[in-house]
């Protein structure tokens, strides 16, 4: 049982995201190394939050504080990045000769998928640990659909920091502070969803965070010159 579970849910976890690795990511050294840089910076904001967490010793039973500091300095450091990568990407495009601000698009969004396949080992690594023993209902007394319900929200975050990676780059270009006060405060909402997962009510989290990754894929697919026709010739290529 545990075998079939494990393979599972690190197929929904992960799937998706191993998926635009390959078929988008792979193919061009450039972006593979920017994803890999990313997912460093992604590492770095939680060693700081969990610096913060060892030092505030009052807080350090209130979860709330961990979540909510962990979200700022996830997008303190994606700030850092976009700063470095600003700086680098001028260059790296030269190198190819391709001046197209796709290519710049191109690096947003691989830099918010590495934020968001870090984001999702930590989550689920500890998780997949445990399917890897004998089988149990639930984990520590927990509902029996908590490996699948986890499985699932990594799936979104992944999604979600992809999305939003495109978003913050873009509203850090234009200077459209909406786009980034929104990248923020819907990661904090998401985040901050998760804890009902300890109380057994994980339809919550599951139906609000998927709500949140459909209207941010969308409109990180319109900011990044999407239209209703390049989707339909997408799909109905013929």
């Amino acid at each position: 049982m545990t075998t079939p579970l494990l393979f599972g849910c690190m197929f929904i976890g992960f799937g998706p995201a191993f998926a635009l690795f390959v078929l988008t990511v792979a193919p061009d050294a450039q972006q593979v190394i920017v994803i890999i840089t990313s997912a460093f910076f992604w590492l770095l904001a939680l060693f700081f939050s969990a610096v913060l967490w060892m030092i505030v010793v009052p807080l350090k039973q209130y979860l709330i504080f961990g979540v909510i500091f962990s979200v700022l300095f996830q997008e303190l450091f994606r700030l850092a990045f976009w700063k470095i990568l600003k700086k680098a990407e001028e260059g790296l495009i030269n190198i190819t000769g391709n001046h197209s601000p796709l290519r710049k698009l191109r690096f947003h969004y691989v830099s918010g998928l590495g934020f968001g396949i870090m984001s999702g080992l930590f989550a689920m690594v500890n998780v997949l640990a445990h399917l890897t023993g004998p089988g149990t209902v639930g984990l520590y007394g927990d509902y029996k659909e908590f490996f699948v319900v986890t499985a699932l929200l990594t799936n979104c975050i992944i999604l979600l920091h992809t999305c939003w990676g495109i978003l913050f780059y873009d509203g850090l270009e234009k200077k459209c502070w909406i786009r980034l006060s929104s990248v923020l405060l819907s990661h904090m909402l998401v985040s901050l969803l998760t804890i009902l997962n300890s109380k057994g009510l994980f339809a919550v989290p599951l139906a609000v965070n998927y709500s949140v990754l459909l209207f941010y894929m969308l409109w990180a697919f319109h900011v990044a010159g999407g239209t209703f026709s390049s989707l339909k010739n997408g799909i109905f290529v013929k």
